[in-house]
């Protein structure tokens, strides 16, 4: 993607620097054997191999199935205090149309979010806070599993991450291609939406197309329950909420047969909010509205709605100094503290239920138009570096080293010198 065109400022960074090519080359490793959530073996066990490089203080694996935990210790402990990086490994099940070099090895397989990108940013940083250790405390350094639709952060919560490691606040970080390299955004609530599952289920009377007169068409009725849910939105959220509903999937009859009403229809679909008010009141509009229109054609309706993913909401506090370390970074002209909130969602929301912390975008660029989730996408190695020092800068100015008061001299003392 072209030559570095911004200036970082920070001791963090230029050392990191210094190792650029070493973290690009196993980011570029990890993009070529890309691995499913809770399969990723073989990218466990580089990020192992190169923690053991670090001198990592100490590494803790099979947490969250294929989930790690890197342990590195500052000059003094003396404060007590621990915080948490957290970086998502996964790759997707897609279909990679690069041509590099390190393109996907494995077909069907992609990492196309760039969280290879985002655990080799960590690793980046774990070298350089093993080889300084200019802070007072511990950092905690979460390599997830299966944040793409497998809840690997619940799962990893479930397995005694914030247990065995009580950390007092955690960060994560992914890349944007919306945003130009050298840029960071975050805010100070909302970051990204709630994701749900709607499964509506129509039940209807199916018989012969040329006699529709005797069935109850259950391909009617969802054309109606489509139209009639996205009332919800317009109607019944206030405007100054938001909220998404989409119908993404219908499945009903057979296309081999032309002249076969049939008789059931599954409709599958999402829901997007970032409050829990709005987030009951849709579920509860949705199997009210749903229930009644096919009532009105003599069908019913079932409505299964499944919490997938919480909503992403950063903490003010933890947002506030976030953004302060990147500022320090950047400059304050090249970080947005006021981002707006994405309908996407995030499975780092439930760490975020159990600690205060922030959620960051780093920016990357767009290469040939391809943002994320597309077969052309690549991450942006020339960020990496700014991201490992983010990172790294969070946990030393998160838990400064203090230095040691200069013993007192008293004037007797003095005068004998």
């Amino acid at each position: 993607m072209g030559p570095v065109r911004w200036q970082v400022a920070g001791r963090a960074f230029a050392h990191i620097a210094r190792f650029h090519p070493e973290i690009t080359a196993l980011r570029r490793d990890l993009h070529a054997h890309p691995e499913l959530g809770f399969e990723e073996v073989y990218t466990a066990a580089r990020v192992q191999e190169s923690l053991r490089a670090c001198g990592v203080d100490e590494i803790h694996a099979g947490i969250g199935k294929t989930g790690l935990v890197g342990v590195i210790r500052g000059r003094s402990t003396a404060s007590r205090r621990m915080i948490g990086l957290r970086a998502d490994m996964d790759a997707l099940p897609m279909c990679e149309d690069n041509g590099f070099d390190w393109r996907s090895a494995k077909k069907g397989l992609m990492h196309g979010c760039g969280h290879d990108g985002h655990t080799a940013m960590l690793v980046g940083a774990a070298r350089y806070l093993a080889e300084t250790r200019n802070f007072d405390g511990t950092a905690v350094l979460i390599f997830q599993p299966g944040e793409e639709g497998f809840a690997g952060a619940r799962v990893m919560i479930e397995d005694g991450l914030f247990d065995r490691f009580p950390v007092e606040s955690v960060f994560a970080m992914h890349n944007w291609p919306g945003m130009q390299p050298g840029t960071i955004g975050l805010n100070h609530g909302a970051m990204m939406a709630a994701a749900d599952r709607i499964t509506i289920e129509v039940t209807g009377r199916g018989g012969h197309g040329a006699h529709a007169y005797q069935t109850i068409d259950p391909v009617l009725v969802s054309a109606h329950i489509i139209t009639a849910v996205q009332s919800i939105v317009s109607r019944n959220v206030r405007p100054i909420d938001a909220a998404v509903i989409s119908i993404c999937a219908v499945q009903a009859g057979d296309l081999g047969a032309m002249s076969v009403v049939p008789g059931k229809a599954t409709l599958v679909g999402t829901v997007r909010t970032f409050s829990d008010a709005v987030q009951e009141q849709v579920e509860q509009r949705l199997a009210e509205l749903c229930g009644a229109v096919a009532t009105g054609f003599g069908a019913s309706a079932t409505v299964r709605f499944e919490r997938i993913y919480p909503a992403t909401i950063n903490t003010p506090t933890e947002a506030l100094f976030a953004g302060d370390v990147a500022q320090g970074l950047v400059g304050a002209r090249n970080v947005e503290r006021n981002m707006e909130p994405s309908m996407g969602a995030e499975d780092f929301s439930f760490m975020l239920q159990k600690k205060p912390g922030a959620y960051l975008r780093i920016g990357q660029g767009v290469k040939d138009g391809a943002f994320l989730h597309n077969s052309r996408y690549d991450f942006n190695d020339e960020i990496l570096p700014l991201g490992a020092a983010m990172h790294a800068s969070l946990v030393e100015q998160g838990m400064p080293l203090q230095l040691a008061a200069a013993p007192k001299v008293n004037a007797k003392a003095r005068a004998l010198q």
